[in-house]
């Protein structure tokens, strides 16, 4: 277990890499160790903050059909740059978005594809 969460740290961390340097209009990120911290704050984000944000928010989420859910996890991302700082920036909440559906799509094509059998 404590592998698999060390596996989506490493994952994530490249992935910020990744869409830092495919979209450097919209995202900035410093360096790998930067990017690293970056994902481990995020995990804790999700952990800790995501929940209450998502039952306090599921009215809405309901009535958009859980499109809402997007901009939880925006938000999610927008709290981890609030806290890395400057070498973890996005230039608006719009490209936080994206950022954030992209991460999203990746991170679940992944999991689809490595999931472990029962």
């Amino acid at each position: 277990l404590l592998v698999r969460f060390w596996q989506k740290i490493i994952v994530n961390a490249v992935l910020f890499l990744a869409l830092a340097g495919l979209l450097q209009n919209m995202f900035y990120v410093e360096s790998f160790w930067v990017s690293l911290g970056a994902s481990i704050v995020l995990a804790i984000l999700n952990m800790a903050v995501k929940p209450i944000l998502f039952i306090l928010s599921l009215p809405i989420t309901l009535l958009t059909l859980g499109l809402f859910t997007i901009v939880i996890n925006a938000t999610m991302l927008s709290l981890t740059s609030f806290i890395i700082g400057s070498g973890f920036e996005f230039s608006s909440f719009g490209a936080t978005m994206l950022i954030a559906m992209l991460v999203s799509l990746v991170n679940m094509v992944l999991n689809s594809q490595f999931r472990q059998p029962n």
